[in-house]
């Protein structure tokens, strides 16, 4: 890695999201000058920038806005050298139900922000963000880059729009971007809409049984701060431009056995139901997600740092700390 963060500026788009705020810190931490795209509110709420040190945002220039605005897309990118597109709608039950809205936020969204960098003349690099949920199942174990793309939702297949996009600005115009394609994500800051705090929450919560819905999927659940760390890596990476790009901890773990850990780590038994409700339409589960994540090393010498059991432990923390952003009843009913 040739290339260095510091003294840069640097445009995040989703930074008051869950790992958009990790991504912010290490930047900061990094010697980055940023600009922080918050989704704009009349409450004037940073989302969860608001858990990151005073000390560490008051260097931050927060910037609200929406990114289907391209006007302000645009004024965002300008003069930056470094752009991070996270901003995405992300649930996939939800896609199910408003996929208009994915349509807008995923596709749109990522059209504006490229088209953003395609006119600065600052920009040394765009990194696009993608997710694993574009493989659909997996049809082979490690799942490489090269993996075919299934819509298996809505969600999903907005992101794989937004993915081709991204390819299409590199092929036509030349775009220096490199979509980042992380696996799992967990860790604090993430809401319940995720498996991970929805069980850590209820046995936090001191609840005697966790409903959850399929327990035989895996996933390759990776620490937010390595993800970020990723990021930040293909960021730095000329030889990642036109290229995606697998971020993932290379290991894989069942709900079921992420129960359990998360059982240990609390020191609690619960009963476990599994409710039909709660379960993905069969043609739309993903059933495994294995990251094949020698890409990324090759390119950048990246790799995981913290332990699954570790990061779990960390969680449990910050959830303990923060129970009052969950609604427990709700996930357990």
């Amino acid at each position: 890695m040739t290339e260095s963060i510091a003294g840069k500026k640097v445009f995040v788009t989703g930074a008051d999201g869950f790992i958009g705020s990790h991504l912010v810190e290490l930047l900061v931490a990094a010697g980055a000058s940023v600009r922080a795209m918050t989704y704009y509110n009349s409450w004037n709420e940073k989302g969860w920038l608001r858990d990151v040190p005073a000390a560490t945002l008051s260097g931050v220039e927060l910037f609200a806005g929406d990114v289907r605005d391209a006007e302000r897309v645009r004024q965002g990118v300008r003069g930056c050298d470094y752009v991070f597109h996270l901003s995405s709608l992300i649930a996939i039950p939800y896609s199910y139900d408003a996929p208009r809205s994915y349509v807008e936020t995923n596709v749109v969204g990522a059209i504006n922000v490229l088209q953003a960098c395609r006119d600065s003349d600052a920009l040394a690099r765009l990194v696009h963000v993608s997710t694993s949920e574009v493989y659909g199942s997996a049809q082979q174990v490690p799942i490489p880059e090269s993996h075919p793309l299934v819509g298996q939702s809505p969600y999903s297949a907005s992101k794989i729009a937004a993915d081709k996009m991204a390819e299409s600005y590199h092929l036509s115009f030349g775009l220096p971007v490199v979509t980042a394609r992380p696996f799992n994500t967990f860790g604090p800051r993430q809401t319940a809409r995720a498996v991970i705090p929805t069980i850590a929450s209820q046995l936090v919560a001191g609840r005697n049984t966790l409903r959850l819905g399929a327990l035989s999927p895996t996933r390759d659940f990776n620490f937010a701060t390595d993800t970020a760390a990723g990021m930040i890596a293909l960021g730095l990476c000329p030889q990642a431009e036109g290229q995606v790009v697998n971020i993932g901890s290379g290991e894989e773990w069942s709900i079921a056995q992420t129960v359990e850990m998360l059982c240990d780590i609390v020191g609690r038994r619960v009963e476990i139901v599994t409710e039909e409700a709660r379960i993905r339409p069969e043609k739309s589960e993903v059933n495994r997600l294995l990251a094949d994540n020698r890409r990324i090393a090759q390119l950048t010498g990246w790799k995981s740092q913290v332990p699954f059991r570790d990061g779990l432990a960390r969680t449990v923390e910050w959830i303990a700390r923060n129970l009052q952003h969950f609604d427990v009843d709700q996930y357990a009913k």
